[in-house]
């Protein structure tokens, strides 16, 4: 938290640097300031251990701060391509001619067409990010790059030739070509098999990063130099003596390009091949049903559709170029050759998607913003930002700050959101900001740690009102550790024999109630996020073979490791945030936002910003509590909660109303059901005969 709360003054620095003619230079400085945090914020997570709390927490703030950079590389890349393609729009392009070849096509339909520009944009932001993800993968993986392919049938069969083979009686393909395993419908050795899979998994993760040289040189390392080769024929033909010339220029691309996509085509229908292997070639020829099963992430998705986009709207453009007729093409569907793509069908495409990560990171805030750039739809990306502000969750101090920057971006190029949406805006970051930042002044001279101390509290009992708890966080961290006892410090110096001032030690008693209650969310957002990741157990095909037997069996111990390391870890998690809950809902000496000095001179604000803080935040932290005890089975503790609100010492009944109240005795009554459905009494005592 404290390496990423310089962004904010990093990112007024840098918009204050730059004036409006160096707009680009000014988001290709957010973007790197950015980096260099997410480079820290990895740094501490591999250092973390796994029973380091800091470590989901930096892990998830690593997340936010990627999402935001990758953001504004998208809005870099969409916007500087839009200005320097400016002057296309009061061009006229001629439609491509029938002797132009395919990749004069192709350039004139980009240079004619934003549609096709702007998605080819799109998909190499989105390689770019999985670049990124990869870092030194090709490095890593070819430990088993080998001269020669399938080494281990070829061992096997060479073994076969030369012995007695009368004892074989596992059937292996009788020759080495590559098409061998699917025309003789027998398998390779085992190990070969696994090294095949594990390949071609390599292979589509390259492709996926925009890095098909990679992926060739890789195969070549591996002996499969022939699948190098299909890995080429996506190229666009192109002969540039045509037009005359001097010196015979070499060929460009692949003459029987069209052969050779019908073919990656029924590679990928075909169930015989591995599944990445089919999403290799699907990937080749625009075949989007055969990528998207192998697509496990919303940027995998999008980027599977973009591919296609851009491929089927170059494919219709060469087709309609070239004269040919639909019975040279009748073996790629119809569906592909007349696909109407835009780029809103692709968004609608994706709200109706079968898989559910894809379903809920579609919800996900930085993704709602990358989604509106894309279509360059300011007004229901202005929607949203009015949504989140009036009606949603509090939103992240560093969302709220990727926000206004976006807008002072827009307004620069004179693309204002919706004015009333860029003042709300606005106005939520400096409010928030601007009291931020006031406490910086107050400790930086330990003569006013007093009263520095009074008004981080003020602050962040209004934060706290309006569930801003990050902004809180940030206000208490500016705190030095040090106040209280610098407080005391210099009031013994002056020789007085006499208590500290009543205001004094309230502020003081009210800075620790708010560290509490800071601790107490902050574990149980720790227990929850560990409570819904448990470790995925692993299943057995059905009809699984002896090998996948044993993979299951390995992988099952390894599950049942990590299943009692995560058991053992929500347990400590459990305590940790029952305990500190605890300190809130008892807090000494007359309960939590209670004042022990009454003869401090009367604030009535205070006095009811206080009180309304009992109201909205002790309910809040008991039911926090019902469901760390519900949902770890821990019912006859949620049933002693009646007492402990019930009681006269506490009074904790007071802060409840009459629906928190009746809310309250349905969730213990859930708990006395269960505690019944397993042969116990109400109270979860054993039943005495």
């Amino acid at each position: 938290m404290i390496t990423s709360a310089s962004l904010f003054p990093d990112f007024l620095q840098a918009y204050l640097r730059h004036s409006s003619s160096a707009i680009f230079d000014l988001l290709e400085e957010y973007e790197a300031i950015c980096q260099d945090k997410v480079l820290i914020e990895s740094r501490m997570v591999s250092r973390a251990t796994p029973g380091q709390q800091k470590s989901s927490k930096t892990a998830g703030m690593r997340w936010l701060l990627q999402q935001e950079m990758v953001t504004w590389r998208l809005i870099t890349s969409l916007y500087r391509s839009g200005f320097d393609h400016a002057f296309l729009e009061s061009q006229v392009f001629p439609v491509s001619t029938f002797h132009a070849s395919e990749k004069d096509v192709m350039e004139q339909l980009f240079q004619r067409e934003a549609v096709v520009r702007q998605s080819q944009l799109v998909v190499d932001w989105l390689e770019s990010i999985a670049k990124d993800e990869i870092g030194d993968f090709s490095d890593n993986i070819e430990y088993y790059a080998k001269s020669v392919y399938w080494e281990n049938t070829l061992h096997a069969l060479k073994t076969r030739r030369n012995t007695d083979n009368s004892g074989f009686n596992i059937p292996l393909v009788t020759e080495l070509d590559p098409d061998a395993p699917i025309r003789q419908r027998r398998p390779l050795a085992d190990l070969d098999r696994e090294d095949d899979a594990r390949l071609l998994k390599y292979l589509f993760t390259l492709l996926r990063a925009g890095m098909t040289d990679e992926a060739q040189r890789l195969c070549k390392r591996c002996g499969q130099a022939w699948r190098a080769a299909t890995l080429e024929g996506w190229k666009l033909y192109h002969d540039p003596n045509i037009s005359g010339g001097q010196c015979l220029l070499p060929v460009e691309g692949n003459p029987q390009r069209c052969v050779w996509k019908v073919c990656c085509w029924r590679m990928a229908e075909d169930e015989q091949f591995n599944r990445y292997e089919r999403a290799i070639y699907a990937v080749l020829s625009g075949n989007l049903k055969r990528v998207l099963p192998v697509c496990e992430s919303w940027e995998d998705s999008v980027w599977a559709y973009f591919r296609v986009l851009v491929d089927s709207l170059v494919e219709q453009e060469v087709i309609r170029s070239s004269g040919m007729d639909s019975e040279e093409l009748e073996e790629l569907p119809k569906e592909y050759l007349e696909a109407n793509w835009t780029l809103e069908k692709v968004f609608e495409e994706l709200q109706a998607t079968e898989s559910k990560r894809v379903l809920e990171e579609n919800k996900e805030q930085y993704h709602i913003i990358q989604k509106f750039v894309i279509l360059g739809d300011l007004d229901g990306l202005a929607q949203e930002f009015s949504k989140w502000l009036v009606t949603g969750p509090t939103l992240p101090s560093h969302l709220l700050r990727f926000m206004t920057h976006l807008v002072l971006f827009y307004n620069s190029l004179g693309l204002q959101l919706k004015e009333e949406v860029s003042v709300e805006v606005l106005k939520a970051y400096i409010e928030d900001q601007r009291k931020i930042d006031v406490i910086d002044w107050l400790v930086f001279d330990p003569a006013q740690r007093a009263e520095a101390l009074k008004q981080s509290n003020a602050i962040m009992r209004k934060f706290l009102a309006c569930k801003k708890h990050d902004a809180a966080k940030e206000v208490f961290a500016k705190v030095p550790d040090d106040s209280m006892r610098e407080i005391y410090r210099q009031w013994e110096e002056q020789g007085l024999d006499m208590p500290l001032p009543a205001e004094d030690e309230n502020a003081i008693r009210e800075h620790l109630c708010i560290r509490a209650y800071l601790e107490a969310h902050e574990a149980f957002n720790e227990w929850f996020k560990h409570m819904n990741t448990p470790p995925q157990k692993p299943s057995l095909p059905a009809q699984a073979k002896f090998t996948e037997t044993v993979a299951f069996e390995m992988k099952e111990k390894e599950y049942q490791m990590e299943h009692d390391n995560w058991s053992g870890r929500l347990d400590a998690l459990t305590e940790d945030v029952k305990e500190r809950i605890y300190n809130v809902l008892l807090f000494v000496d007359g309960g939590w936002m209670v004042d022990v000095r009454e003869d401090a001179e009367e604030d009535p604000e205070r006095g009811h910003q206080m009180a309304m803080l009992r109201r909205l935040c002790l309910p809040m932290m008991t039911f926090l509590l019902l469901t760390v005890l519900q949902r770890t089975q821990r019912h006859q503790e949620s049933l002693r909660m009646a007492d402990i609100i019930a009681s006269d010492q506490h009074r904790l009944y007071e802060v409840f109303s009459k629906d928190e109240l009746r809310k309250f005795l349905q969730k213990i009554r859930e708990s006395s059901l269960l505690l019944l459905d397993k042969g116990l009494d109400p109270l979860g005592y054993e039943i005495q005969p």
